[in-house]
């Protein structure tokens, strides 16, 4: 027993000190240049290994350093090679914004419904919104809570217009602009398609510009 728990521990070390090299090497995330922190966990204490003399760390295929992940180690000099995943946690921390009360689904989001703190990027799967204007003016798409890191899963564009109410569509091609109006068919979302009926009854399909614009190319 002393022997394995000795084996186990300078495994959990080499793991240690190969995850900390390996994020090191990781890419900025939305421009920023994150600190990462890991940490290693333990090997299922079922599991009966026989001695290995070299044990290589390697990440498994498909999976990421990110969150809570998992590490491979295989035995490459024993009597028996062996291969086991050791379950590995990594946090990005850096600063994005988080709430700071809490917001009802639905509501029209402002520069006081949450401010700038340092979070763990990785701690859920939807990225982070980093920058005010991914947020600001859009609409919560599920409620928050006061401290939650604002993630792009939990915001939406907003809608400026509905369906009936009357637009300006602007026709453009190459080296022309034609106004008009007309009835939008759908509602509009900044960004998003919809339909509008002209006055002459013909339907057509654009890009919502604004509260009253939508820009169909010709």
């Amino acid at each position: 027993m002393p022997a394995r728990a000795q084996a186990e521990a300078d495994m959990q070390a080499s793991s240690q000190r190969w995850l900390e090299s390996a994020v090191v090497q990781a890419p900025p995330v939305q421009g920023q240049a994150l600190r990462m922190e890991v940490s290693v966990g333990a090997l299922d204490p079922r599991l009966q290994l026989a001695p290995c003399s070299k044990v290589e760390p390697y990440m498994p295929a498909g999976t990421r350093l990110w969150g809570k992940s998992r590490l491979g180690l295989r035995c490459l000099a024993g009597t028996t090679r062996w291969n086991v995943f050791m379950p590995v946690t990594v946090k990005a921390m850096g600063r994005a914004w988080v709430a700071k009360t809490n917001v009802m689904t639905g509501a029209v989001l402002t520069a006081d419904d949450a401010m700038e703190a340092e979070v763990d990027w990785a701690e859920d799967a939807s990225p982070v919104v980093a920058n005010a204007e991914q947020w600001i003016g859009q609409v919560a798409a599920r409620s928050w809570v006061a401290g939650q890191t604002v993630r792009q899963a939990m915001v939406k564009p907003a809608q400026v217009f509905q369906a009936g109410t009357q637009i300006r569509v602007l026709a453009q091609g190459v080296g022309f602009q034609v106004l008009s109006d007309g009835q939008a068919i759908t509602s509009g979302v900044v960004g998003q398609p919809a339909k509008v009926r002209l006055d002459s009854g013909r339907v057509m399909s654009g890009v919502v510009l604004d509260a009253r614009t939508i820009v169909v190319e010709m």
